[in-house]
C-alpha cells in the first residue's frame, strides 16, 4: 500500500508545469533540428531557426517558450493500491499545483483561462482550473502526465463522424489545409479513431503525449494498421507543402500519432488534434517516497544557432509612410524599430464598440502598426515577458473597420489572414506582417520598453506601446493583397510533387 502525501503531489505538479514552460521535450528539439537541416525553403528554414534559437534561450533563461502558456491538461493513472493522505480532492490538488506554477515569482506564467466562457469570460487570474483525466489501474504508484496546450493549436482541433467505408486518410488530407497555420507548424498530429465522439477526442489528445519516433517506425516498418496509417499520413501531410508557419516547405509535421478503440458497427469517429511548436508535456511517477523534480536536459541537445539580422530590411515605425509600405514584397524580411502598438481580441472588440457609438479612440492609430499579442508579465529586469504573436485570423472581422476608421497602416500577427481581411488590406493599401509563433522569448529580446496606453483592466489583452529594436517579421500580405500563405504552400506542394495541386 502506497501513501501519496497531498503536498508531494501538489509540488510535483507545480514543478512539472514550470519545467515544461521552458524546456521543450528533447525528442522534439532533435527532430526539429533534423528538419531544419533538411529544409530547402528559405522562409521555412528561417522560421524553424527562430523556433530553435528561442527554445535554447528559454532553456537557458528559464522563461516561457511561448507567451501562451496554455490551458493545463493532466492525465492520472492511479494505482488501486494507492491511498491518499490529503484533505483536498484530486482535482483540487491539481489546481493548487497549477496555481503555484503559474504564480511562481521567478517565472510567472500567463493566466489565459476564462470562467463563464459563454458569458462574461472573466479571467481566473491563476490559470485554474485544469482539465483532469483519471484512470484507476492495477498497481501501487501514481503516474502523472502534465501538458500545457496553447489556444492557437487547440482551436484547430477537428472531429468527424465518418461512415465506416470512408477513408480516414482522405479526411485528414482534406482537413489539414483548412486548419491554416494558426497551430504553429511544424508540430505533431494526434489522431483518435473509434469509440464514441468524446473517446476519439480523448484518444487524440493522449496520443500527443507520446514521444516522437516516426523515423524509427519508418526504419523498422509498420506492424499493424495504426502504424501503417502513421507512416502514410506523415508522408502525405508533409507532401501538402504547408511547411513551417504555413510559409511553404518540406516539413509540416514531425510525427503523426494514432490511437484507436473499438467502435459501433455504424460509426467511424475520427478526431485530429495538433500540437504546436510550443509542444509542452512531461511524465513522472509518485511512489510515496516524496515529491518528484524532473532532471533538466543537457543543452547539448540544442543546435547552436544565432539569428542573422543583417538579411532583413530595417524599418523605422515612427517615420513609416504608405509609399514605403507599398514597396514591400511578399516574403520580405523586415526588422521593425520604433513604437509598436499592441491589441488582440478583447481590445479589438472594445475598439469596434467605441467606433460604433461614435466615441473617440483611446489611441491615435494613424499610420501606426498594431501587434496581436498578449505578453507574459515581466520578471526581474525584463521590460516585458515572452511576447510572441497570437493567431491573426481572429481579428479578421475587425480589420476593415479599423483600417478605414482609424488610419491604421499595418498589423503584425501569427499565421495567415482570411479573404475578408486580405480584401480590406488591399483596398486600404495596408500591410500584414507575420512574426514566428513559438519564438516568444526571442521576440521579447527586441522589446526595449513597454507601457500600457489603454484598457488596463484587460490585463494581458490591454493596449500597450512597445519600443522595439530590430524585431524580425515577414511580409505575409502585401499592400496589393498577395498572401505568402497561399503562394508558399502551393509552390512547395508542386515542388514536392506527390499530391496534385488544386487551384482554387
Amino acid at each position: 500500500m502506497t501513501t501519496i502525501q497531498q503536498e508531494h503531489f501538489i509540488q510535483s505538479v507545480a514543478d512539472a508545469l514550470q519545467y515544461i514552460s521552458y524546456y521543450h521535450p528533447v525528442d522534439y528539439i532533435e527532430n526539429l533540428a533534423a528538419a531544419y537541416e533538411r529544409e530547402q525553403s528559405a522562409a521555412a528554414k528561417d522560421a524553424i531557426a527562430q523556433i530553435l534559437i528561442n527554445s535554447r534561450l528559454c532553456a537557458e533563461g528559464h522563461r516561457p517558450i511561448c507567451q501562451d502558456t496554455g490551458i493545463v491538461t493532466v492525465f492520472l493513472e492511479v494505482g488501486m493500491n494507492v491511498r491518499w493522505d490529503a484533505t483536498l480532492s484530486v482535482e483540487d490538488m491539481v489546481n493548487e499545483g497549477v496555481r503555484r506554477a503559474y504564480n511562481h515569482p521567478d517565472n510567472k506564467l500567463r493566466a489565459s483561462v476564462l470562467a463563464d466562457p459563454a458569458g462574461k469570460r472573466t479571467n481566473t487570474r491563476d490559470n485554474t482550473p485544469a482539465v483532469v483525466n483519471v484512470k484507476i489501474v492495477p498497481g501501487d504508484t501514481l503516474d502523472v502526465t502534465v501538458a500545457a496546450k496553447g489556444g492557437g493549436s487547440e482551436a484547430k482541433s477537428k472531429f468527424a463522424m465518418l461512415n465506416p467505408s470512408d477513408s480516414i486518410v482522405d479526411w485528414v488530407l482534406k482537413t489539414v489545409p483548412t486548419m491554416g497555420a494558426g497551430w504553429c507548424p511544424p508540430g505533431m498530429l494526434g489522431i483518435g479513431i473509434g469509440g464514441t465522439a468524446e473517446k476519439a477526442m480523448l484518444l487524440a489528445k493522449e496520443a500527443l503525449m507520446e514521444p516522437i519516433d516516426i523515423q524509427e517506425l519508418i526504419a523498422r516498418g509498420a506492424k499493424n494498421r495504426a502504424e501503417e496509417l502513421r507512416i502514410e499520413l506523415y508522408e502525405k501531410v508533409n507532401a501538402l507543402g504547408i511547411g513551417a508557419q504555413g510559409l511553404g516547405g518540406l516539413t509540416t509535421v514531425l510525427d503523426v500519432k494514432v490511437r484507436d478503440y473499438p467502435t459501433h458497427a455504424a460509426n467511424l469517429p475520427v478526431a485530429m488534434i495538433p500540437n504546436c511548436a510550443a509542444t509542452r508535456h512531461a511524465h513522472f511517477t509518485l511512489d510515496g517516497s516524496g515529491p518528484v523534480m524532473l532532471d533538466p536536459p543537457s543543452l547539448d541537445a540544442w543546435p547552436k544557432l544565432t539569428y542573422d539580422a543583417s538579411k532583413g530590411r530595417r524599418v523605422n515605425l515612427d517615420t513609416i509612410t504608405r509609399e514605403e509600405v507599398a514597396s514591400w514584397q511578399p516574403g520580405d524580411v523586415i526588422l521593425l524599430s520604433g513604437k509598436l502598438l499592441t491589441g488582440r481580441d478583447a481590445a479589438h472588440k472594445r475598439l469596434i464598440d467605441m467606433l460604433d457609438k461614435g466615441e473617440p479612440m483611446p489611441v491615435d492609430f494613424r499610420n501606426r502598426f498594431i501587434y496581436y499579442v498578449g505578453p507574459v508579465d515581466p520578471v526581474r529586469d525584463e521590460v516585458v515577458g515572452p511576447a510572441g504573436p497570437t493567431t491573426a485570423t481572429r481579428m479578421d472581422k475587425f480589420t476593415r473597420q479599423l483600417l478605414e476608421s482609424t488610419g491604421l497602416l499595418g498589423m503584425v500577427g501569427k499565421s495567415e489572414r482570411g479573404p475578408e481581411a486580405i480584401s480590406a488590406i488591399k483596398d486600404n493599401g495596408a500591410i500584414y506582417l507575420m512574426a514566428v509563433g513559438g519564438a516568444a522569448y526571442l521576440v521579447s529580446k527586441a522589446i526595449k520598453a513597454a507601457r500600457v496606453l489603454a484598457f488596463a483592466d484587460l490585463g494581458m489583452e490591454a493596449i500597450y506601446e512597445f519600443e522595439v529594436r530590430d524585431m524580425p517579421v515577414t511580409v505575409a500580405v502585401d499592400s496589393k493583397g498577395t498572401s505568402v500563405h497561399q503562394t508558399g504552400p502551393r509552390e512547395w506542394q508542386a515542388r514536392i510533387g506527390k499530391i496534385p495541386v488544386v487551384v482554387a
